[in-house]
């Protein structure tokens, strides 16, 4: 059995570092749920990368106070986001994103270039594969 895999122009063995798929331990997962990106790349506009949590709540439209938390709490699990809390009367809790967090979108980036390059031919079998369907 051949195992060579060509990616455009390369070509390597399937055990070859380059060519291992993802060890994601659930980091895919995160990174494609529905709010994970969104929080990632708000912080990232906010001036220091920090935003307090109503200001994250109010600025994600349509995201409830229960999945913000979750999501925020996962973030912080894996390392992309801090949490700080301020003993204050009322308390304030802020997040902040973490230099793997920042390079966790600069990785993104080339997806989200491919995306958009490619978006109006996947739509466009997208419309085909429906169509054949009905």
């Amino acid at each position: 059995m051949d195992n060579s895999i060509r990616v455009g122009s390369q070509q390597g063995q399937a055990d070859s570092p380059q060519f291992r798929p993802i060890p994601s331990n659930g980091i895919c997962t995160r990174l494609g749920d529905k709010w994970t990106v969104h929080v990632l790349w708000r912080l990232s506009l906010a001036n220091e990368c920090r935003l307090r949590f109503s200001t994250l709540k109010k600025e994600l439209d349509g995201v409830t106070q229960r999945m913000l938390t979750l999501t925020l709490r996962n973030l912080e699990r894996d390392g992309l986001v801090t949490r700080h809390y301020f003993p204050e009367v009322p308390p304030r809790v802020e997040y902040e994103l973490t230099q793997m967090g920042a390079g966790v979108l600069r990785a993104l980036e080339g997806l989200n270039y491919w995306v958009r390059e490619n978006l109006p031919a996947i739509e466009e079998h997208r419309r085909i594969f429906d169509e054949a369907k009905q």
